[in-house]
């Protein structure tokens, strides 16, 4: 997984609330199980004039310059909630976004970033929508960095947000590591416990 510590990128603001997993990539659009092959169906209810097609809407902010470079994502509540297609995660991915910040996630989807080196920020609404102003006034210049190391998020006036975020979660991401990664990092710990469970209730192993 590819490790997260410092961005500084151009931000596009979506603020719809209640974005859902079908709207960041309709079923139709899924037709492979691999993590690749999804950033065409990335928000193609909206991106695209109609249903099957690839004629770009002009109108919808993927499609305009400079956003169509943007690796963060400004966004409403409830971002990512609906089904638990870890789909959603990976067309964002692929498209180029690094991170979104939102007042917060659907569950599922939150976990689902993480574990794909996607970093979910939560700051407040009023917050998010003062980046989103912030960033529109110039987006190629007005850039938001992000920095995990101090869990803040630098707007382009300086001023500094604070988020949390799990220790767990941070220490994925800073590392590039997967839940399974991140558990083997304890191998000594577990295999000294497997040891000593061992003695005491040997019949469990036999």
């Amino acid at each position: 997984m590819e490790k997260f510590t410092r961005l500084a990128a151009i931000a596009a603001p979506l603020l719809r609330i209640n974005i859902d997993t079908d709207a960041i990539i309709p079923s139709r659009e899924m037709k492979k199980v691999s993590k690749t092959g999804l950033a065409d169906g990335l928000f193609a209810g909206w991106r695209y004039q109609a249903p099957g097609s690839r004629e770009e809407n002009p109108d919808f902010i993927l499609n305009q310059e400079p956003y169509r470079r943007a690796k963060i994502l400004l966004a409403g509540m409830n971002f990512g909630c609906g089904s638990s297609r870890e789909h959603a995660v990976w067309a964002l991915h692929e498209w180029g976004i690094r991170a979104v910040i939102a007042p917060s996630f659907g569950g599922i989807f939150h976990g689902n970033c993480v574990r794909n080196g996607i970093l979910p920020v939560v700051l407040d609404n009023a917050v998010v929508e003062t980046l989103a102003a912030l960033v529109q006034a110039n987006p190629a210049k007005n850039l938001l960095t992000i920095d995990l190391d101090d869990c803040t998020v630098v707007a382009p006036d300086g001023t500094t947000h604070v988020f949390t975020i799990a220790q767990a979660d941070r220490e994925m991401l800073l590392e590039g590591l997967d839940a399974i990664a991140l558990t083997m990092k304890r191998d000594d710990e577990i295999l000294a416990f497997q040891g000593r469970d061992r003695l005491r209730r040997p019949w469990v192993y036999l």
